[in-house]
């Protein structure tokens, strides 16, 4: 995967490293050449000295080509500027923006722009909102008997419906996310590439969830 991290701080750098270990293809970008300082003799990605806000300066790190992209500058309103345009302009499929003001992110996460804040968040879930996972769980309810998972639709499914991937009593899609929106679909509701879904599951079903998503 290619993935972009605009800003090279604490946790950029951080950040960097932590994907540069999963096999990321990283590109840094920076207004400050002598942050790029922080990134160890370990790194083997890219670095873009400019402004993450520049689409000039995207566009040289790789933007059009990005699978991912995180904004971690110390400001919010840039992070979440560059976050917008990665998303909106240039169709980077998963997109994160840094906040200070955990206030703030709420706000956002309406707006379909995934945000993180310091409280309660470490390099690690940024790492894992970037990186594409098969099937994690987002919640469990009660006393674990349910399940409430999250898959990207598998090729397998697209083109498929709702109802395809419904075992009445044991699997059932909550919600679907696309292009940023997150909705309530129907039984015919057709999956497309990109979409995102959410499946409540009785713990004891979940490999029966895995096989309708070809996952094993």
């Amino acid at each position: 995967m290619k993935t972009i991290v605009v800003g090279c701080g604490r946790w950029g750098a951080g950040l960097a490293e932590a994907l540069g270990q999963r096999g990321h293809a990283v590109t840094v970008v920076d207004r400050d050449a002598l942050a790029f300082d922080r990134l160890g003799p370990w790194f083997r990605g890219e670095t873009v000295v400019g402004s993450g806000t520049s689409r000039e300066v995207l566009l040289q790190a790789g933007v059009e080509r990005a699978d991912g992209l995180a904004a971690v500058t110390a400001s919010d309103e840039t992070n979440v500027v560059i976050a917008r345009a990665a998303g909106r302009l240039f169709r980077v499929p998963r997109v994160v923006a840094r906040l200070y003001d955990p206030r703030k992110a709420e706000v956002y996460r309406r707006l379909g722009l995934p945000t993180v804040a310091p409280v309660g968040w470490g390099i690690h879930r940024i790492v894992e909102a970037l990186a594409y996972s098969e099937l994690h769980p987002a919640a469990s309810l009660g006393s674990g008997e349910v399940e409430i998972l999250e898959s990207e639709v598998p090729p397998l499914l697209v083109g498929r419906t709702v109802n395809e991937l419904t075992v009445l009593g044991e699997i059932h899609v909550t919600a679907l996310t696309r292009e940023g929106r997150t909705s309530l679909p129907g039984l015919g509701t057709v999956f497309r590439p990109g979409d995102v879904v959410h499946v409540a599951a009785l713990s004891a079903s979940v490999e029966r969830l895995k096989a309708l998503l070809g996952l094993r």
